[in-house]
């Protein structure tokens, strides 16, 4: 699979390049990774139908980006992880980083661990379970960086996500145009998890139409 150019989704020729600079070697999974999306995972009721059209630029590639924030050979376990968005693109993007796919549900869990065998994603691993959930908490590694994507607020985000990074590892999660507002509102509840100050960034730039809006915060305690 390793090494295929893309050719689901009706890629157009910008998208073809983005999805090769994004994934290189990896970008004819990435593409299998979408059409499971857009079958299975609408068919389970993790996409949305009206999505589909947009999978590549919204989510797949969104997701892929991520790997500017992440080090080299990182461990990362992502919350909540869903249909796989964004650890499984990230696996894809970043193959020296291991992924723990970390999600409550099993009907998700289980399409999480169907995809890793599908796209043959070794440096992938599934978890089922809460991430606020201490037995949980005790079988994970202790990651470099915590991701998330469309989870929770803020408020319950740092409280969920920094206990399971290492000291000196740090949160990074997804978030829309109004994370600003979402820091200002919940600053208080990222002092009182132990964080540090907050850094507001954004990846994907000339390959996104809009590029991701992150916020990372440092495990301090």
């Amino acid at each position: 699979m390793a090494g295929e150019t893309p050719q689901s989704g009706g890629l157009d020729e910008r998208t073809a390049a983005a999805v090769e600079k994004v994934f290189g070697p990896a970008a004819g999974r990435a593409a299998r990774y979408r059409d499971l999306l857009a079958t299975v995972g609408t068919e389970r009721g993790f996409i949305g139908p009206r999505e589909v059209e947009r999978l590549w630029e919204r989510h797949v590639l969104n997701c892929g980006v991520l790997a500017e924030a992440v080090p080299e050979g990182a461990t990362v376990i992502d919350v909540g992880s869903g249909a796989g968005l964004p650890g499984i693109p990230l696996a894809l993007a970043a193959p020296s980083v291991h992924v723990v796919l970390l999600e409550p549900l099993l009907k998700r869990s289980t399409f999480l661990t169907e995809a890793k065998a599908e796209l043959g994603l070794d440096n992938v691993e599934v978890v089922r379970g809460r991430a606020e959930e201490k037995a949980v908490r005790r079988k994970l590694p202790k990651a470099d960086v915590v991701t998330s994507r469309a989870v929770a607020p803020l408020e319950r985000l740092v409280r969920w996500s920094l206990p399971l990074a290492k000291k000196g590892g740090e949160m990074i999660a997804m978030k829309g145009r109004s994370v600003g507002e979402e820091l200002e509102r919940d600053g208080k509840a990222v002092a009182a998890a132990g964080g540090g100050r907050a850094r507001i960034f954004t990846v994907g730039e000339g390959v996104l139409d809009t590029p991701a809006s992150l916020i990372g915060v440092t495990r301090l305690r």
